[in-house]
């Protein structure tokens, strides 16, 4: 008696057990059909063909190695789950206006094809976490791309024809890499400092296009690994004296004067205190600026006296006009004097007859700097 109740026991475990096991089969089943990967690579493609199964259940599209020349507007349109897709090392002159229906989108490789700009409605991709278009012929990036793909992490643009990054691209706050070599750069963005995840960046191989580098650089504190090899780059910040990550530095190739190419062998270590030495130099020691009204009196605007008309070149200048610029330039002027001088010599400059004076093509004409 006792041995069938324990057999009983068995027979409703085992029963439990399966029927756990089918949920478990069943469910795998569904998320794979949720999760469906589709792989068409390497099959010499022109053209898609017209897939059997529900676009939308589509998750991973690898299309590369094939011989694509075009993606269908409808087919990115219906692949509304899609979070992978991969099309690199066709022939892809442009991209479909509607990838921008790729809500979902975190990986984009068009890397290897024959693109020469991208698409507006890539903004529309905000998921979008890695974007890489190496090896195209893109001139350009969509001006506002930076302000749409706020979770981009890893920008590829390398091997392009590019000679400026958009301005917004130093908005991508969440950027960790930023790989722009082997392209026509003039310039990177000012404000640099904008990228407070950014780890990777390299503008090396930009050759006799990128000469100078922005004070913001030295502002990335999240910054390991910079390369701005093969340039024409004479001068480092002196900001970069703060990069404190900072472990790899490359510069080889580029005509360095500061720091000198001493300094620059004996480490990244050297450069940042050399960089920081001249930068702490410059704050303890400022130059003292000039005002404004001494520039005048160097270049012969005026010396506190006018002089004659002819010296004025055929301005109309009256004795009472000498008041209003003896007044400014006189020692009175120096915050000792009645509240009415000064009034009077500001209205005096004021006037629109001296506008002409003090235009920037008579104070550096060839004449006065001579």
């Amino acid at each position: 008696m006792m041995y069938e109740q324990i057999q009983q026991q068995q027979q409703q475990q085992q029963q439990m057990m399966n029927r756990v096991d089918r949920r478990k089969v069943m469910g795998e089943r569904r998320k794979a059909i949720e999760e469906e990967e589709v792989d068409l690579s390497g099959m010499s493609l022109e053209t898609i063909p017209n897939p059997s199964l529900n676009l939308a259940a589509i998750c991973k599209l690898n299309l590369s190695n094939n011989d694509l020349q075009m993606i269908p507007e409808s087919l990115t349109a219906r692949m509304l789950n899609l979070v992978v897709l991969d099309v690199h090392s066709n022939q892809l002159k442009s991209l479909p206006n509607s990838i921008g229906c790729l809500s979902k989108l975190k990986a984009l490789n068009v890397s290897c094809n024959l693109l020469v700009s991208l698409p507006r409605t890539i903004e529309n991709c905000r998921s979008l976490e890695e974007l890489n278009v190496n090896f195209n012929k893109l001139s350009r990036l969509p001006d506002t791309i930076g302000f749409e793909l706020v979770n981009l992490k890893k920008l590829s643009v390398n091997s392009n024809k590019l000679e400026f990054l958009p301005m917004s691209t130093s908005y991508i706050t969440s950027l960790k890499i930023l790989d722009a070599r082997l392209n026509n750069l003039r310039s990177l963005p000012e404000d640099l400092e904008n990228l407070i995840n950014l780890e990777v960046l390299n503008v090396s191989q930009n050759f006799q296009y990128l000469e100078t580098l922005p004070y913001s650089i030295g502002l990335l504190l999240s910054l390991v690994e910079l390369d701005v090899s093969y340039n024409k780059i004479t001068t480092l910040p002196d900001s970069m004296g703060c990069l404190r990550k900072l472990q790899k530095l490359s510069v080889e190739g580029n005509p360095l004067v500061s720091p000198p190419m001493e300094v620059v062998e004996r480490g990244v270590h050297f450069v940042k205190e050399y960089l920081s030495e001249k930068m702490n130099a410059g704050h303890k020691s400022p130059t003292k600026k000039k005002s404004w009204v001494g520039k005048l009196v160097k270049y012969g605007t005026f010396s506190g006296r006018i002089g004659s008309r002819k010296d004025r070149e055929g301005f109309d200048v009256t004795p009472d006009h000498y008041a209003s610029f003896d007044g400014l330039a006189s020692p009175a002027c120096s915050g000792k004097s009645p509240k009415h001088t000064w009034n009077r010599s500001i209205e005096g400059l004021a006037s629109p007859r001296y506008l002409r004076i003090f235009s920037p093509g008579r104070l550096f004409s060839s004449k006065n700097l001579s």
